[in-house]
């Protein structure tokens, strides 16, 4: 069964747990989720069933939306409420510098993970590590955070929302908020409203054509696709070198161009109707 559809992930569930449930529930025997979130946070979360699985890297997933609540003068080694371990009292601020250093969050940053992310190192999860005490070589990578917006603050609690590239921490983005205003808190709550084009629909089957954000090319010769024959650049209409897809009747293929050959990437896809039969 090959199925594409968006879920919506409960709180304190973690995003493993919640599609062994899904799997068990569509009796699926192959399935996958993009984009992890945290136990502690909600929403979307992409579902692939079968072979789709194959085509998340492939699908236009950016921006991720995301609605977050800081909770003033709380401390949490995990930047969440699942590890808080001490709540102060602290000042009110004024909503002006407040909506200010949420909007100055806004650009292109190098940001770094918190270690108690999924961020592998080594092929270990930096939680894991963290939790064992040992000491993390974590490095900052290159995010951008395309809008933030002021929701509300009703102190102790400041709400937001923000667009951002993959691989953003919006736990890190609370931080620097905090920081510039001149204080300390953590996230109480976290929602991913979508990604990209993908929002919840109440599991709604999709056709996953809608979603590729590749390029669509052309096969001109007059080989037998089914076993993946190699290409030459005679064959397709598009040589530039990227990604492609190649759609022949029901089949979906995705190639990559070189300067020097032509590869598959997915050599078949059966797309079927949009129940995942």
């Amino acid at each position: 069964m090959n199925k594409l559809f968006v879920a919506y992930k409960p709180i304190f569930v973690s995003s493993n747990n919640f599609l062994k449930k899904l799997k068990w529930q569509d009796k699926a025997k192959s399935a996958g989720f993009s984009g992890t979130l945290d136990p502690f946070a909600k929403g979307v979360l992409i579902i692939a069933y079968g072979k789709y699985a194959k085509l998340f890297r492939f699908l236009k997933k950016t921006p991720k939306r995301y609605k977050a609540t800081i909770f003033l003068g709380a401390e949490s080694p995990s930047l969440d409420i699942e590890n808080i371990n001490e709540v102060k009292t602290v000042k009110k601020l004024d909503e002006e510098k407040v909506k200010k250093a949420i909007l100055s969050i806004v650009g292109k940053q190098l940001q770094l993970p918190p270690k108690y992310s999924a961020k592998r190192i080594d092929g270990k999860r930096a939680y894991e590590l963290a939790l064992k005490g040992e000491e993390l070589n974590l490095k900052k990578v290159p995010i951008e955070v395309f809008k933030s917006e002021f929701i509300h603050y009703c102190h102790p609690f400041i709400t937001f929302q923000c667009n951002v590239s993959e691989g953003t921490y919006v736990r890190v983005l609370a931080q620097d908020i905090v920081k510039k205003l001149g204080t300390f808190g953590t996230l109480s709550s976290l929602e991913r409203i979508s990604e990209g084009m993908f929002t919840y629909q109440d599991k709604k089957p999709l056709d996953p054509m809608e979603y590729l954000d590749l390029k669509e090319n052309f096969y001109l010769g007059n080989k037998n696709l089914t076993h993946g024959p190699k290409l030459s650049f005679t064959d397709i209409k598009y040589t530039e070198p990227g990604f492609y897809y190649i759609k022949t009747d029901n089949i979906l293929r995705i190639i990559e161009v070189t300067n020097e050959k032509i590869s598959y990437i997915i050599n078949k896809i059966e797309l079927g109707n949009l129940h995942g039969e």
